[in-house]
């Protein structure tokens, strides 16, 4: 599958690089910023433990 994804990228190597290391940076910016805080909101009750003496 990625030799696949590999050859349809334009380009020679350097810019088939630039695109990778630019679409990694997005997926982890979106994952950071929308993703992670969502699946907090979710698991948050989860977290909400008291403990009684």
């Amino acid at each position: 599958m990625y030799a696949a994804l590999w050859r349809i990228l334009p380009g020679p190597l350097w810019v088939r690089i630039l695109i990778i290391v630019v679409l990694l940076a997005a997926v982890l910016f979106v994952l950071a910023f929308y993703v992670f805080p969502w699946i907090d909101n979710l698991t948050a009750p989860v977290q909400d433990v008291t403990v009684d003496q």
